[in-house]
């Protein structure tokens, strides 16, 4: 018998009877206000913040605000099984752990408490390049689950290339290849306070512990941060590099890439044509470009466009357990979340991730069931209802 995620509503009311209440909200998008009183305003103005005025993350919410579900009743769904295929692997259910960088401005436990959450419930962990704490490290806390990796892609080849090999190593499974930041999008909140944690040398344990990024160093970096942080950010991204340079790539990883930050159709296709395994449809959480396209209303054309070429993933706006259901029924075959376990990080730990990941498949189990679904598979455009503009 598959596992029941709804089953966390009746322990949370089991533990009421005995005195003790959820420490954070169920409803998760509470969470942005209680981290914006719990962190100084620099750390959470890195996280909440978006380019511009913040037109694009009101798009991504409003582009799954639009869409409705509407439920079909007398189905059997007594028995409910949330898994998915995806790259080849078997999730428990269709949800990941974003990447999220220098999640040590958040919580001292930084990428392992987020990590080991992931690990605990079964789903993948994506850890970014820019983690405050080195790849090595991360992978141990995890023993044998699953764990995909999120490319920078940096100017130096012999940096992506050490990357690529100590991430293989350390039982990565898949290379997620960030695009849409090639450079740093306008960002108020964080330009207001000069926030840039980076310059802090937070955020570059990747770089500061690989022998190749050493090796551009005139002295160790523990001799020369400054020195160590110029180059950290002389590299970081390239806003030069193009399609025919993803054969680099395929030729330094065996296993699945999938490309983040692909909004249009043409583009996964592009993807499809240089051998990629899958796309996130993605606008990097409205943090890089200001008046951009809603990710969720970019998602369908791109799916429609590659859907049987290459898995396509989703983020950017996923609050709850119906914008999964939403996602899934505009073509994802699963989503990324980020923002909010990184608030359920900072709020709580490595226990406030495994609330934000067991809240969001509870909400998600019961959203598939009360609309008469028993697994993923059925979910399609005909289990949505759009409300215009």
């Amino acid at each position: 018998m598959a596992k029941h995620w709804a089953d966390f509503q009746y322990e949370i009311y089991l533990n009421g009877m005995a005195g003790a209440v959820p420490r954070l909200p169920t409803d998760l998008t509470r969470l942005e206000e209680l981290a914006e009183h719990r962190l100084g305003a620099g750390p959470v103005g890195y996280v909440a913040g978006s380019a511009g005025d913040g037109s694009t993350a009101r798009a991504n919410r409003a582009a799954l605000d639009r869409q409705w579900i509407v439920p079909r009743l007398l189905r059997d769904v007594r028995e409910r099984d949330l898994t998915v295929e995806v790259l080849g692997r078997t999730l428990p259910a269709p949800l990941a752990l974003a990447p999220v960088g220098v999640l040590s401005i958040v919580h001292p436990d930084a990428e392992s408490a987020a990590a080991r959450a992931a690990a605990a419930q079964g789903v993948p962990y994506v850890l970014s390049s820019a983690s405050s704490t080195p790849m090595e490290e991360v992978a141990e806390v995890m023993g044998d689950a699953e764990r995909w990796f999120q490319l920078y892609w940096a100017k130096d080849r012999e940096v992506t290339r050490s990357f690529l090999a100590r991430a293989r190593a350390t039982g990565f499974s898949v290379l997620v290849v960030t695009l849409d930041t090639p450079m740093l999008g306008w960002r108020p909140r964080d330009l207001e306070r000069a926030y840039l944690p980076f310059l802090h040398g937070v955020g570059t344990a990747n770089y500061f512990s690989d022998p190749a990024f050493g090796a551009g160093l005139a002295k160790p970096v523990h001799e020369d941060p400054d020195a160590a942080v110029l180059h950290f950010l002389g590299m970081f991204g390239d806003p030069g590099k193009t399609w025919p340079d993803l054969a680099f790539l395929r030729e330094h990883w065996d296993g699945p890439i999938v490309l983040k930050g692909v909004l249009h159709p043409d583009d996964a296709r592009l993807a499809a044509d240089a051998g990629m395994d899958g796309v996130v449809v993605s606008n990097h959480g409205g943090r890089q470009v200001a008046g951009c396209v809603g990710a969720a209303d970019a998602l369908p054309g791109v799916a429609e466009a590659v859907g049987d070429r290459l898995t396509v993933l989703f983020d950017s706006g996923v609050r709850t357990g119906d914008d999964i259901f939403k996602a899934l029924a505009l073509g994802a075959r699963a989503v990324l979340v980020g923002r909010p376990y990184v608030y359920g990080l900072a709020l709580d730990g490595h226990s406030g991730v495994e609330h934000v990941v067991r809240s969001l498949l509870a909400e998600f189990d019961l959203t598939l069931a009360l609309s008469g679904h028993r697994t993923p598979a059925t979910i399609d455009g005909a289990c949505l209802a759009a409300t215009p503009v």
